[in-house]
């Protein structure tokens, strides 16, 4: 009779293939290599198939504030939970958002705490985050993006931040397209106002 993997076995297969696939597939941030969520579910999904089970409970929810639980099940065995909170003043995504991403970095957590992870419980989502609610410089940029009034002052945005966004899209690449996103609105939005073309 053939040994099947089950149970423990799973995961340990698990984590070693998630190990090989890092190869080229995680976000450098600050010279520290990061793991994406997804990347966690891909391998954990394509190795352990519909043996394992995520579930999300939202623990709490109101007009501030997101918390939820992520659940992972192998075989009808809980392995790992993992939980999030967000914040919905924290960024412009989360405005609209914050369930969505607590429960994406609650999954990761967990994916985490099942040991799919590459030496770091936080997901490259997750530091990239907290970066960028740290970095001032950021909300100083856009701050001062809302507010010009004339093509001049525009040019000197552009030169003034020049440095600071070449770098932050090396060290930081997620915060870099989060910033990218909303730089393209408010240039819209200068645009249609009529303030530069």
């Amino acid at each position: 009779m053939a040994n099947t993997i089950i149970g423990e076995d799973k995961l340990v297969k698990t984590i070693s293939e998630f190990k090989k696939s890092l190869k080229g597939n995680t976000i450098s941030i600050h010279q520290k290599e990061y793991a994406t969520v997804a990347l966690r579910i891909a391998v954990a999904r394509r190795v352990l198939g519909t043996s394992l089970t995520i579930t999300t409970e939202i623990i709490s929810i109101d007009k501030d504030t997101v918390v939820v639980k992520a659940t992972g099940t192998i075989d009808g065995k809980v392995v790992a939970t993992g939980h999030a909170e967000e914040k919905r003043t924290a960024s412009r995504i989360n405005q609209t958002s914050a369930l969505e991403n607590a429960e994406t970095s609650a999954i990761g957590r967990m994916c985490s705490f099942l040991g799919i992870t590459n030496d770091s419980i936080a997901s490259a989502e997750e530091v990239s985050a907290a970066i960028e609610q740290q970095d001032k410089k950021i909300q100083k940029a856009l701050s001062e993006l809302k507010t010009i009034s004339h093509a001049g002052s525009f040019n000197q945005w552009l030169t003034n931040y020049k440095t600071f966004l070449s770098t932050l899209k090396e060290t930081n690449p997620l915060t870099y397209q989060s910033f990218m996103s909303e730089y393209t609105t408010i240039k819209s939005n200068l645009k249609s106002k009529g303030v530069i073309q």
